[in-house]
């Protein structure tokens, strides 16, 4: 995510450790901030190509509204393979992990740092890897907060577009017109500057492109959705998630259409808003900080049958660490409210990002 400097203070320290875990498909970067608190779950994010987790999350988590959360949980940011700062290049003819196999290392994961469940926040990649992970292990996973999330296989058109633009463009434009919009490229210039310096000049271009290459790779998830008295084996996630895409992605499409796929019920889709508000109210919902503080919600139908919520807050623009705008990929939000004995809400949403719905701009998510 992309936020003002201005809005950037980190009120309290806390214990940061890095790891490099060895799992089944080699070692994974770790970062661990703060401390896992008994049985209750960690924050678990991953980033989106072009990205790692420091310039994709870093932002977001050093928000003064993030304090608060910051203080029930600790947060686990995983770096995919060759994607952390300073990383060794890999050697000519290395075989870099799948995007199955990625989400097969997060269990030695969770084994290594003596965790039993994670509420995972991801963008892009990281959110089709984090999704595999839930589908995979669903008793792992507490809940998820999915930005920009494609749940699909690349399709032949996108195959040979991203094979012709190849040939005239670099790989930086190919990740900047996957990170952002059309009307963003052309309009936000200092924006995108900066973000195509970065992924330049921060990030190693031989194992990016590896990562890149697996995740156009990717297969489809196969995610259906459930139907009164049908299968009850259907292949979906059990938890509760947060769709978040910002209105002018270009993943608007496969979020809207990965939202017809996912359990009603369990399924929100954010609007651009404030995406701190939005994961606190998510938090909330799940019965881990029933008194967290929330902007105006309003509660809406829609006809897939699950409620779209709309914050007021910041607009959070999915792709981005800075900035004045979060635009956080997501297109409609919808949460649903459920209670138990202390009226305990759970979010279940299907578009994050900030807050949602007509926010002013102040928070710029870009993972």
């Amino acid at each position: 995510m992309v936020l003002e400097d201005s809005d950037m203070e980190l009120v309290f320290e806390i214990e940061v450790a890095e790891n490099d875990v060895e799992t089944p498909y080699g070692r994974v970067h770790c970062t661990m901030k703060g401390v896992p608190k008994g049985d209750r779950p960690v924050i678990l994010t991953y980033h989106d190509i072009g990205l790692n987790h420091k310039s994709c999350f870093d932002t977001l988590f050093s928000h003064e509204d993030m304090q608060e959360i910051m203080q029930h949980f600790a947060v686990c940011h995983v770096d995919a393979p060759g994607q952390q700062e300073g990383a060794n290049t890999f050697s000519t003819g290395y075989e870099y992990p799948s995007m199955d196999q990625l989400s097969e290392t997060l269990p030695s994961i969770l084994k290594h740092f003596g965790l039993k469940s994670v509420i995972g926040m991801a963008i892009g990649a990281g959110a089709y890897i984090l999704a595999k992970f839930a589908l995979d292990y669903p008793a792992m996973v507490e809940g998820l907060v999915l930005i920009n999330i494609n749940p699909c296989a690349e399709g032949w058109m996108d195959w040979a577009a991203h094979k012709i633009s190849g040939w005239t463009h670099a790989m930086p434009d190919m990740i900047i017109s996957h990170l952002f919009g059309k009307e963003e490229i052309q309009q936000n210039h200092d924006l995108i500057g900066r973000y195509r310096h970065h992924i330049v000049n921060d990030m190693n271009q031989f194992n990016l492109q590896l990562f890149v290459k697996s995740y156009n790779s990717r297969r489809d998830l196969e995610i259906e959705r459930p139907v009164p008295g049908g299968h009850i084996n259907v292949r979906t996630l059990k938890c509760p998630a947060l769709l978040v895409v910002g209105d002018s992605s270009p993943a608007v499409d496969v979020v809207v259409e990965c939202n017809t796929k996912l359990d009603p019920t369990k399924t929100t889709l954010l609007k651009p808003g404030k995406l701190t508000e939005a994961f606190k109210y998510f938090i909330q919902g799940m019965g881990y900080m029933p008194s967290a503080s929330m902007t105006r919600l309003v509660r809406s139908r829609t006809a897939s049958g699950s409620s779209v919520t709309s914050f007021d807050g910041n607009r959070s623009r999915s792709h981005t660490n800075e900035g004045n705008r979060s635009r956080s990929h997501t297109n409609e939000g919808r949460a649903r409210a459920h209670t138990s004995d202390n009226q305990r809400t759970r979010s279940h949403t299907d578009n994050m990002d900030s807050s949602v719905d007509q926010a002013p701009k102040s928070t710029e998510v870009t993972c």
